[in-house]
């Protein structure tokens, strides 16, 4: 008897091994890739993947990013989503495997006398049962490798979900930063000339004092003061926003941040490039819209199978006895086994409904990817034109506030002289105020549209920036494990090396 069950088993497990598994196999969907940007300009692949944001050379924003991929709740809300999606995995495999548990009952209880049955030799009566069960889902058509591959693929998009959040916390705190810095440094222009017109109306009503200036001539100086005088609080509104929004980005509830290196000194980091291709191996929404269609794609083949009959085996062994002194002795032994063929005759439209419903998530997944592809285009061409057109602006701004510096010094040498109203003088202040903020602002932007440039490609620097996700002396090997198969190690491989005609194994 033995022997048979062991043949029984030994067919089984070939079965499953050798047995198709029903739908289609993934392969990369074939994508209009450009061959260049329009507007790249000189760069190199390393630069793409290095730390960008320590080019900075301000050592206040380093400390910065590493407290908020420490503490960040979106880092952890999405860590917490890899492990969800690891344990969907390891159920999900299990079913590979017989299902063993095991019962035990010990019960005394009374017949009624009055019922048909009156075999029971005694009344009340014990019994006691001690047995191990088993159940095993052969996967002949492969319904249970084709929801494994999906539960891989699912676990492929969580981590690349994780990424992405990395990705857009990295480049959102060191935007963050470098729009505080400029703030910083507008409100100091503007408490700077705000203290050169109140000297201005201080002179001037001494000199109206005197009879030197008419009175008008106090008013319009006093107007530019206020004028001036407005603009502080609404910087320093802010300021005082920036940094509540900071200070979230780095875990923390919202308060002062501290700051390092003036804007004017931050150095500019290098400019990355790269090819369009790149991105569907580098950009995490991309690559985890193609895992999503992997998942997809995979559910079809598994909702397919429900249209052929399931076969299982199941078994049990043990011991039964009325005494529990006699209960584990020869004569209590129980044992059996069968096997079971279940299918589908008429569903009514239940089983044909779950497949064409498998269909339409494929269907809406290979879209998503698509889009996530011109997305991806669209962002980095955006990106690369705003970085330079931002710089060209940046320029003009600084040679404008020059122009208007010079008109103020012509125009007060003018006044001094007598040969202009001082009404002059106040239309070139009026100008120049203003042009030193938007200069401030456009050395800003330019900064953040280089930020932005390394957020739209990509690039190895972000698993440099999920390495500080986690403190060192905390740091574990994040993994899930089936018989000794690291998975999230092999995510990254597997999603960054696959070729387009490379199939999804089973």
């Amino acid at each position: 008897m033995n022997k048979r069950v062991s043949l029984v088993l030994i067919a089984c497990f070939i079965l499953i091994t050798t047995g198709c598994a029903i739908g289609p196999d993934y392969k990369r969907p074939a994508i209009d890739v450009p061959q260049a940007f329009r507007f790249d300009g000189e760069g190199s692949r390393e630069v793409a993947d290095s730390e960008w944001w320590k080019q900075f050379d301000d050592p206040v924003l380093e400390k910065l990013i590493v407290e908020a991929l420490a503490n960040n709740m979106s880092v952890k809300i999405a860590a917490a989503n890899v492990d969800r999606a690891s344990g969907i995995l390891m159920t999900t495999r299990s079913a590979f495997f017989p299902q063993i548990s095991y019962g035990g009952i010990g019960e005394r209880s009374r017949a009624s006398k009055n019922t048909i049955n009156q075999a029971v030799p005694e009344n009340p009566y014990n019994s006691f049962q001690a047995a191990g069960s088993v159940s095993w889902e052969i996967d002949l058509w492969g319904r249970i490798r084709r929801l494994s591959e999906s539960s891989k693929a699912s676990l492929y998009a969580t981590i690349e979900a994780r990424r992405g959040v990395v990705l857009s916390l990295i480049t959102e705190v060191a935007s963050a930063y470098i729009q505080l810095r400029a703030l910083d440094e507008q409100l100091r222009i503007a408490n700077e000339t705000l203290k050169t017109y109140q000297e201005s109306v201080r002179i001037f009503e001494l000199q109206n004092k005197y009879g030197q200036v008419s009175g008008m001539t106090v008013q319009q100086a006093r107007s530019q003061y206020e004028t001036a005088a407005a603009q502080i609080p609404q910087i320093e509104v802010q300021i005082a926003q920036t940094e509540n929004a900071l200070s979230i980005l780095l875990g923390r509830n919202p308060g002062p941040i501290e700051r390092g290196v003036k804007l004017s000194d931050l150095k500019m980091p290098p400019i990355p490039a790269g090819l369009p291709s790149d991105l569907l191996a580098r950009r995490p929404d991309v690559l985890q819209a193609e895992q999503n269609l992997v998942s997809a794609n995979a559910q079809m083949g598994a909702a397919k199978a429900l249209f052929f009959p399931t076969i299982s085996l199941t078994g049990s062994a043990g011991w039964a006895s009325e005494e529990l002194s006699t209960l584990f002795l020869g004569p209590s032994k129980l044992w059996s086994y069968a096997g079971n063929v279940t299918g589908p005759i008429f569903t009514g439209g239940n089983i044909l409904g779950q497949f064409r419903q498998s269909q339409a998530s494929r269907e809406a997944a290979l879209f998503t990817y698509q889009q996530a592809v011109q997305s991806a285009f669209a962002d980095t061409e955006n990106a690369l034109i705003s970085r330079k057109k931002i710089l060209e602006q940046f320029a003009a701004e600084q040679r404008k506030v020059a122009a208007f510096r010079e008109y103020e010094r012509l125009a007060e040498l003018q006044y001094n002289g007598g040969y202009t109203t001082y009404l002059t003088v106040l239309n070139a202040q009026q100008q120049l105020f203003p042009a030193e903020l938007q200069a401030v602002q456009a050395n800003a932007s330019s900064f953040v549209a280089v930020i932005n440039l390394y957020k739209a490609l990509g690039g190895g620097w972000i698993a440099k920036g999920e390495a500080l996700t986690v403190p060192k002396e905390a740091a574990k090997a994040e993994q899930a494990t089936d018989k000794g198969v690291v998975v999230k190690d092999e995510a990254k491989k597997e999603t960054t090396s696959r070729k387009p005609e490379e199939k999804e194994k089973n």
